[in-house]
């Protein structure tokens, strides 16, 4: 059975040395999940580095450990970037939980014009954050040593100034959209024939109304790429995590 996996609050130990894992990470290792003297768990803080610990004490609401040993994840190349537009009903949220299982490295929610959806003032900070914490559950599901980061929201212009920059930077932009008529994976084969692999591939996964024609026309203008996933229309939970894992199978999965 895998090692269940908690995120550090604090720095991480070397082996042979003593760690304490407290705060929520703490309370819930020790109290809900009630991991007892002599179990093994497994920590990470969240930017690739992790241990292996044996449970030599607890509290209600610490664990202390013996360091192992010693773990690291390199980072993911390319980088994946997952720009989610936001949904109701949860949706988004599902494509986050999904796309981090992936390998998702950085995700960025997008307020697009056909948003039901939206993060008015106050509430963008408050968006972020439940997604975060949605990101930081995924990650310690799939036993990750990375947790990728959710960043401050865009509208359509800052989105179409992200993609424009990131093509001076070697990115790529792929723009999901049913009217594409170049499919993922063909589309990507013919950009990287004969060049370097880009330094991100960035998927732009829209709304439940579908990135409208003004929003398309900007994003390829600004150097994003129309493609499509296949003959079928995928709910907006779905579209970015089978794009991913598209693209982490041919690019980054042996």
């Amino acid at each position: 059975m895998t090692l269940p996996l908690f995120l550090a609050d604090g720095p991480l130990a070397g082996v042979g040395e003593s760690l304490t894992l407290s705060g929520d990470e703490g309370r819930h290792a020790a109290t809900v999940q009630r991991i007892a003297v002599g179990e093994e768990v497994l920590l990470a803080d969240g930017a690739g580095a992790g241990v292996r610990g044996r449970v030599t004490g607890t509290t209600k609401s610490t664990l202390e450990l013996e360091v192992l040993e010693e773990l690291t994840e390199p980072t993911g190349r390319p980088r994946l970037e997952l720009v989610q537009a936001l949904a109701k009903a949860g949706r988004a949220e599902q494509s986050l939980e999904t796309s981090v299982e992936i390998g998702v490295d950085a995700v960025v929610p997008w307020q697009a014009d056909r948003s039901i959806s939206r993060w008015a003032g106050p509430k963008a900070e408050k968006g972020r954050v439940k997604w975060q914490q949605v990101v930081r559950a995924a990650t310690k599901q799939s036993r990750r040593l990375w947790e990728a980061p959710v960043e401050p929201m865009v509208d359509t212009a800052g989105l179409v100034e992200r993609v424009r920059v990131g093509v001076g930077a070697s990115e790529l932009t792929l723009v999901l959209h049913e009217v594409a008529t170049d499919g993922l994976l063909p589309t990507l084969g013919g950009l990287l024939e004969g060049r370097e692999t880009p330094s991100l591939v960035r998927v732009v996964i829209g709304p439940e109304g579908g990135i409208s024609p003004q929003e398309l026309e900007a994003l390829t203008d600004a150097g994003g790429v129309p493609v499509v996933l296949g003959p079928h229309v995928l709910r907006t939970s779905s579209a970015g995590p089978v794009a991913l894992a598209l693209l982490c199978g041919a690019l980054r999965w042996d």
